[in-house]
């Protein structure tokens, strides 16, 4: 069974989203948002446009206006003019401890055959004397980046 989310904005909130249209600087997202309110409402203030019409204007999709459309009568507009913070939590990949360690294996002479450290190198090092489990270059060059180190000096 489809939900269809039916919009009837107030006349203050029409004149609201206009003003985000008309004036001030807002991100992309605010804006787009703006438009597909304003062309989605079937309130009295409106004028009739159809879900096909804002598609083809804006280039956005049929499930973009559907999210937006329940995003709106679900959470209120601010929710759906604001963009949310991310609610996901990064692993901290490299502690103060594998850093030190990281940097001091950096600073050491390179393994026969090699003129200096590379990234994958260290991360291969680094496992190999059982400092980490495992870590990637990616991580290497970022906490050689933090501390301002760099492999070419």
């Amino acid at each position: 069974m489809v939900i269809r989310y039916t919009i009837k904005l107030t006349k203050s909130e029409v004149e609201e989203l206009q003003i985000i249209i008309n004036k001030g600087s807002h991100t992309s997202q605010t804006f787009r948002a703006a438009y597909i309110l304003l062309n989605c409402d079937e309130g009295e203030y409106s004028d009739k446009i159809t879900n096909e019409q804002i598609i083809r204007v804006l280039k956005v999709g049929m499930r973009t206006i559907d999210r937006m459309k329940k995003q709106f009568i679900e959470e209120g507009m601010e929710a759906v003019l604001e963009r949310r913070s991310t609610t996901r939590v990064y692993d901290i990949k490299a502690d103060g401890d594998i850093e030190a360690k990281l940097i001091t294996l950096c600073c050491s002479e390179p393994p026969k055959g090699f003129s200096k450290w590379s990234l994958r190198l260290l991360a291969d090092k680094m496992v190999e004397l059982n400092y980490v489990e495992s870590i990637s270059h990616v991580t290497v060059r970022t906490v050689l980046k933090k501390m301002n180190l760099s492999l070419g000096k």
